[in-house]
Formats: C-alpha cells, sequence, structure tokens
C-alpha cells in the first residue's frame, strides 16, 4: 500500500510555520514586558534617590533622642519642646488680706505742736505681695554645653499696676516685663554657668532660706540687710546690668556664686541715674530727671556705682552654712548733710553668717548674724554701721502644718544725721550715739494642701527704741508701714494735714491671711 506523501510535508510545513510566528510573538511580548519593567525600576531608583537627598539634608535624630516637633510635656509642670529646647511657664501668686498699723496714732509734729493727721491705727489692705510669672529655657549645645534665658516679672494681682510711693521712692515699673530676674548665658554640669542680666545678689539669695516669713509682713528685711531703718533693704537687692557665675554643687557640699554689676555712670559722684535706667541706683527718684514732686533734684539718697556680690554656701545632710559679702561703691547721701562734707559719697559694704539645722523632731533652727558698715566722714552723722541678728525655728506639727516663729534685733549705730526725725512728742533727734535699734516678732501658722498650694496666717510686731524707725513690708509687702504718718507722702502733705517730718519710735503691727499657689 502506497501513501501520497505530498499533502504531509505541506501540512508539517504549514505546523512548523505557525509555530515559529507563535514563538516570535511571544518573544516579542516578553521584550515589551521586560522593557517596561526595567522603566519602572528606573523610577523607583529615581524616586529612592530623592528621598536619600532629602535625609541627607535632614537626617534623623538618633534612638532615644528628643522629638523636635513642638509639643507639651506631661507632668505637673508647664513645659513644652520648642524645636528641641525645654520652654517652661512658672509662676507664684501670694495674695493676702491684711490689717496693719504703723503705730503712729496719737504722735505730735513738733513743727506746729498739733497732732499729726491721717488714718494712723488700723486699717485693712488686700495684697499681691511679690507674685510673678515668668518663661525660662534651655537649650542642648554640645557635650556639657547648655543656652540658657529667663525673663520674670512681677504681677499685680490685687494692685493697679503702676508706679506707687511705697514701691518704693521710684518711677521703675515693676510690673513690666523683665522686671525680675531675666538673663541669658550658658551653663556646664560640671563647670557651672555664666549669666548676664538682672538678678538677685548672691548676698541676699545666700540666707533667703533662713526666713519663713518671706513676703509677709514678718519678712526679715524690715531690719536684715536694711541700714537706714526705712522702706528700703540696701543689702537685699536684685541688680540689674549684671554679669555673674555660679559655680557647681562640688563633691564635699561647697557651692558659691559672684555677681558684678557695673554703675554705668559717667556723672560724677553718681548724682544722676545709671544710663538706660529709669532711677537712681538705690531705688529712689528725682525730681530733676523724672519729676517726682518732693524728690531732691539729684541722686543723693543711697545712689551707688559699681556693686559686687560673693557668697560661699555649703549643704551636707541636715546641715546649711553660709558666708556672704557685698560692696557699693560711691555711695551718695549728701541728702543726709546738714553742715557740707559731713557725709558725703564713701564706700558701703555688708557681710553676714546664716546657719540651718534640721532635726529628726521636724524643727528647722536658722540663725544669721550680719554687720553693715559705712566707711563714714564723721561718725556722728552714721547712721549706716550696725550689727543684726535673725533667729527662726520651723517646728512641723503634722505633715501639713507648719508654726512659724522669729525674732530680729536691729543694733545701734555711731550716730545718726541731726535734725532728720522726730519721735513721739516732736522733738528733733540729735546727733551722735543714740538709742536706734528695733526689735521684729513674728509668729504664723502654714497649711500645705500640696507642694504647690498653701495657705498661711502670720502676726508681726515690730517695736522700735526712742530713734529707731524701721518699718515693716520692706521685704516686697504690698503695702509697708513706713515712718510716715497717714497724710504724708513723698514729698509732702495732703491739703489740710499736719504731717512732720519721718517719726521714731513707733510700734508697727500687722495680721496677714493669705494664700500661695505656684506652678
Amino acid at each position: 500500500m502506497s501513501f501520497n506523501r505530498k499533502p504531509l510535508v505541506v501540512c508539517c510545513s504549514l505546523a512548523l510555520a505557525f509555530a515559529g510566528s507563535a514563538r516570535a510573538d511571544q518573544m516579542s511580548d516578553m521584550q515589551s514586558q521586560l522593557e517596561a519593567l526595567q522603566k519602572q525600576i528606573q523610577q523607583l531608583q529615581s524616586q529612592m534617590e530623592s528621598v536619600k537627598r532629602q535625609q541627607a539634608a535632614h537626617p534623623a535624630p538618633p534612638p532615644g533622642a528628643a522629638m523636635t516637633e513642638n509639643h507639651i510635656e506631661p507632668g505637673r509642670s508647664l513645659t513644652f519642646d520648642v524645636a528641641g529646647a525645654k520652654v517652661q511657664l512658672y509662676g507664684h501668686v501670694d495674695v493676702s488680706l491684711d490689717t496693719q498699723t504703723n503705730g503712729m496714732s496719737g504722735f505730735v509734729n513738733g513743727d506746729t505742736g498739733l497732732p499729726v493727721t491721717g488714718h494712723n491705727g488700723w486699717v485693712p489692705d488686700i495684697s499681691s505681695n511679690l507674685s510673678y510669672f515668668g518663661v525660662r529655657g534651655a537649650r542642648n549645645l554640645g557635650a556639657d554645653l547648655r543656652g540658657l534665658f529667663q525673663f520674670e516679672t512681677e504681677v499685680a494681682y490685687a494692685a493697679t499696676p503702676g508706679t506707687s510711693d511705697q514701691a518704693p521712692d521710684g518711677t521703675a515699673q515693676k510690673f513690666a516685663l523683665g522686671s525680675r530676674d531675666s538673663y541669658v548665658g550658658l551653663d556646664g554640669r560640671t563647670w557651672g554657668a555664666v549669666k548676664m542680666g538682672k538678678m538677685q545678689t548672691p548676698y541676699k539669695t545666700s540666707t533667703a532660706r533662713l526666713d519663713p516669713f518671706r513676703s509677709t509682713p514678718g519678712d526679715y528685711n524690715a531690719i536684715i540687710g536694711n541700714s537706714g531703718g526705712d522702706n528700703r533693704a540696701e543689702f537685699d537687692m536684685r541688680l540689674p546690668h549684671s554679669i555673674w557665675y555660679e559655680s557647681p554643687h562640688w563633691a564635699n557640699g561647697l557651692y558659691f556664686s559672684f555677681l558684678a554689676s557695673p554703675g554705668q555712670n559717667r556723672s560724677t559722684d553718681t548724682q544722676l541715674y545709671a544710663e538706660g535706667e529709669p532711677d537712681c541706683a538705690g531705688g529712689n527718684s528725682t525730681a530733676g530727671l523724672n519729676g517726682v514732686d518732693g524728690q531732691p533734684s539729684s541722686c543723693e539718697d543711697g545712689s551707688f556705682r559699681d556693686a559686687y556680690s560673693v557668697a560661699l554656701q555649703y549643704q551636707s545632710g541636715p546641715l546649711y552654712a553660709t558666708v556672704a559679702y557685698e560692696l557699693h561703691k560711691d555711695v551718695n547721701r549728701r541728702g543726709d548733710e546738714i553742715d557740707p562734707g559731713t557725709v558725703g559719697v564713701r564706700d558701703e559694704s555688708a557681710y553676714k553668717l546664716g546657719v540651718q539645722y534640721k532635726l529628726p523632731t521636724r524643727t528647722t533652727l536658722s540663725f544669721e548674724i550680719e554687720r553693715l558698715h559705712r566707711d563714714a566722714i564723721v561718725e556722728d552723722f552714721n547712721e549706716r554701721t550696725r550689727t543684726s541678728t535673725w533667729l527662726a525655728v520651723t517646728q512641723g506639727l503634722s505633715p501639713k502644718d507648719d508654726l512659724n516663729l522669729a525674732w530680729a534685733h536691729a543694733g545701734h549705730t555711731p550716730g545718726q544725721p541731726a535734725d532728720s526725725v522726730q519721735d513721739s512728742n516732736g522733738n528733733v533727734n540729735p546727733t551722735g550715739h543714740a538709742d536706734n535699734g528695733a526689735n521684729l516678732y513674728d509668729i504664723g501658722w502654714k497649711h500645705h494642701f500640696d507642694s504647690q498650694t498653701s495657705i498661711y496666717f502670720v502676726y508681726a510686731r515690730l517695736v522700735n527704741e526712742h530713734w529707731g524707725h524701721f518699718s515693716l513690708g520692706a521685704g516686697g509687702h504690698g503695702l509697708p508701714t513706713r515712718n510716715y504718718v497717714g497724710d504724708k507722702f513723698i514729698g509732702g502733705c495732703a491739703d489740710g494735714g499736719n504731717c512732720g517730718p519721718p517719726f521714731t519710735g513707733n510700734t508697727a503691727q500687722a495680721f496677714s491671711l493669705g494664700m500661695i499657689y505656684d506652678f
């Protein structure tokens, strides 16, 4: 049997041709897909390169580093993370209901022979005391180096903001931004801190913890740091235009701080304001510069040039101790002169020793002795050199209640300016050594709701000797008693009033019920 092979050959050829064509189509499709995939890969590589460039320009923080986004940190304080810096809002609110007397009811003005006028008995008031608000922050700059800033202002919770003859005899706006501790600086854990701006002196802060009555009518600055016995504590100051150093706390318990304040005063004998300042150095104003009626035409009531302050402190367990020194150069007190050249422009200084000890019985004992000194021309006119002491006891009655007791004594001075004050009977003071000391007695109770909120009750009694003229409230309590009668103001007397000069020998008293809230 035979087959026709030609049709078979044709069929095989057609099959092979069809298969080759199909294979060619498949190869073409595969090549197209590969080209498309390669293009996608190139686009992805381009995107990855772009991401890498962005990451190089803005590197991510290392593991554990703080986030740079602005946010509020958890906790009791109001602290923000702002672009990697810690910024805190903080404040201290202290408002009290008081009643006080200057103790001058029945005093006689020796110039007229008539009783003085004004409300010189008990007068109620509501005081803001030394309430304040501030902002502070810190930023890491490298290994053991931070940048710091702070600005702080007093807040008038009860009074209307503005100048006042009680605050003290000046025109500085104590409720303006930056009126309190404000600075910029650098610090490190191992080497300390350097700051510039405005700050309480080391002399002042070294013993602040010894006073459980601070910012109340019983504040120890009625006597401590107060050389003249009026409403200004010359050696309890916050000095503007200053630079200072704060050491770290060393392992042996010691640390120290030093502050220098250049006078910025080109005038002869510091009789004009320091450049850039609204008042005389020392806190009073002049009629010639700011138009304050009754004030002298130049700075002659304690204005000084340069100031220096240093304190060495020690803390170990229940014991705290400090020694401090402060110097005011070229202090102008020509306003105390009757005879030119008897008081003049001289240096004034102060040094003190303070000790505090906490007993296991929840009793805290605080003691301070202070020596104020003026390089006097004539000792009979020198009322700025004296020794003062302070003793305070705080007894814990419960975990939330404290009983506070204190006594301060101002010693006598070598002399006093002639004809500057009158006693209760209108007699003018003589020069030379006199009974011009004073004693301050305080008692108070404080209840702590928690670490930030408390209430307190204080009674303060300031007993001046015959020629003493200290006043309650010199430490910053809202309404100091001063040594003026009710109708007297800085430089004058109310219409129809009978005032006289500052008086001596009065007993000032105050009761205060207040509340403190810290944040």
